[in-house]
């Protein structure tokens, strides 16, 4: 194959659940008809981004108008539920558009663009749960001093370092991927242009990917991990420390809703690299990049509104508001 057939690729297709035997025999065993899967398939998703949008953005709103809540751990919860809208938009509304237009075709640009921000977004959510968990730390461990250590100007810091070191970490993967070279017609096995089946799909040497993305991951992944753990190793041996069953109670709860998070965003994420390390066509790795890309970031308001009541709190006077208003004018 000469190397003009290899570099002038200008459209990427993604195949979405159309190649998902798996999928489509669950839906038609439910629903006995072919003809309802695709408008079922659009419903859920949409219905899931919506409600992910909503959720988060409700966190936000809340936050933003209660004074009650302008602490350290709702600044890192209010950017976490931005981030999380944020990597949902990137990848759900083209998957809607191509099942909505029955085309299944992104260019070129849209998919480098695309895998950026994907990138972007995955990384900041992994960095801000580690910043999240220090955050834990200090409020438990140290809580004497927990307003000036987590002053506003380091809870900034600490954002601001997250996405530009984040904003870096993505350019090179993005960089490394325009390196490459494609034959003409390139179909991608899922609704998005995931990095590692772009790189497996290209025509040139993927070596210099391959490398640059296991070690990546090994140190995206087991860094802010440890992270976790040794905060949370602190924290533990703290509330060991403390003598009544209320206080231990009280010091854990605080903790609850971000382990869950951290549970469930990294639980996720171990399934796709494994999904991806075993085969590139199963449908697991789509049920994988799902939960991981769509579940994950559609619960999370849900487990920090359940279990918090200072945000439960914020969201009913925030309901209340306007009614407040009212009544004052």
């Amino acid at each position: 194959m000469t190397p003009s057939n290899l570099t002038k690729v200008s459209e990427f297709f993604l195949l979405g659940f159309s190649e998902e035997p798996a999928l489509q025999r669950l839906i038609f065993g439910l629903f006995l008809s072919m003809y309802l899967v695709t408008p079922l398939i659009f419903g859920l998703f949409l219905s899931m981004y919506l409600i992910t949008v909503f959720g988060n953005l409700l966190i936000i709103l809340a936050i933003s108008s209660d004074y009650h809540l302008y602490t350290p751990m709702y600044f890192f919860l209010s950017n976490l539920s931005f981030v999380d809208i944020c990597f949902n938009s990137t990848t759900i509304p083209k998957m809607l558009w191509n099942i909505q237009t029955q085309r299944k075709g992104i260019t070129y640009e849209g998919c480098i663009t695309q895998m950026y921000f994907y990138i972007l977004f995955a990384g900041l959510d992994d960095i801000l749960l580690s910043v999240m968990a220090y955050d834990r730390y200090v409020a438990i461990c140290h809580p004497l001093h927990y307003m000036v250590i987590m002053s506003p100007r380091l809870c900034g810091l600490l954002v601001l370092i997250s996405w530009v070191m984040i904003a870096f970490y993505s350019l090179l993967h993005s960089l490394m991927v325009l390196r490459l070279s494609f034959c003409p017609l390139v179909q991608i096995p899922h609704f998005f242009c995931e990095l590692s089946q772009v790189v497996q799909l290209a025509s040139s040497d993927k070596f210099p990917n391959r490398t640059v993305m296991y070690f990546a991951a090994v140190l995206m992944g087991v860094g802010p991990f440890a992270g976790i753990l040794c905060s949370y190793s602190k924290i533990v041996s703290c509330i060991c420390k403390i003598t009544s069953a209320q206080g231990k109670y009280k010091a854990f709860s605080t903790c609850v809703p971000h382990l869950s998070v951290v549970f469930l965003f990294y639980f996720t994420a171990l399934g796709v690299f494994l999904s991806f390390g075993t085969t590139y066509t199963s449908h697991s790795s789509t049920i994988a990049l799902v939960m991981y890309t769509v579940v994950t970031p559609m619960l999370n308001p849900f487990i920090y509104s359940l279990r918090n009541r200072d945000i439960k709190e914020g969201i009913k006077r925030l309901y209340l508001m306007p009614s407040i208003k009212d009544q004052l004018y």
